[in-house]
């Protein structure tokens, strides 16, 4: 990776590319979206000064996680309770068959319950459950991120799944 060797076209190259995703990433796990700015902020300051210590073991976009992941924690970790996901905000919104008004708005009603029941879930049910649900991460990616291995994960999004459905089925 260029950036490493002190190409800062290169960094900039990198911030351009994966700052929506490290966004989308933070808010769904800080809930708020001005706490997700400053998670990100602080996972490319964080990116910066370490980048030396990038070993290349794995992609560039996982070991961004990685930080982000850590900036977010960081945050929610300053503060207790948590505080729920943003219901309007449009990238968690589905894109779907805007012909049918009532169906989009059972959809994104939907959307805003699930969303809503991530977000009452522990960091560490939490933060599998977006990675791998939310942002498409396969198994291995998110192992890495969370650095655990791919067993462990498993079990852990076992545990996040069950503990969702029983948030989904407390609240009508």
């Amino acid at each position: 990776m260029a950036a490493r060797n002190g190409d800062t076209s290169a960094f900039d190259s990198l911030v351009r590319t994966h700052t929506g995703k490290l966004y989308r990433v933070a808010l769904r796990i800080v809930g708020d979206p001005a706490e997700a700015e400053d998670a990100v902020q602080d996972a490319w300051v964080s990116a910066w000064r370490s980048l030396a210590t990038f070993r290349g073991d794995s992609a560039a976009s996982t070991w961004l996680y990685r930080v982000v992941t850590n900036a977010a924690l960081s945050q929610v970790r300053k503060r207790r309770p948590t505080v729920p996901l943003d219901p309007t905000d449009e990238s968690m919104t589905p894109v779907g068959n805007t012909g049918n008004p009532e169906g989009t708005a059972l959809r994104e009603e939907e959307t805003r319950r699930v969303h809503a029941a991530i977000s009452r879930l522990e960091p560490s049910q939490r933060l599998p459950l977006v990675l791998r649900e939310l942002e498409g991460m396969n198994y291995e990616e998110v192992a890495e991120v969370l650095e655990v291995n791919v067993t462990a994960l498993r079990s852990r999004l076992h545990r996040a799944r069950l503990a969702l459905l029983a948030e989904l089925k407390e609240v009508p």
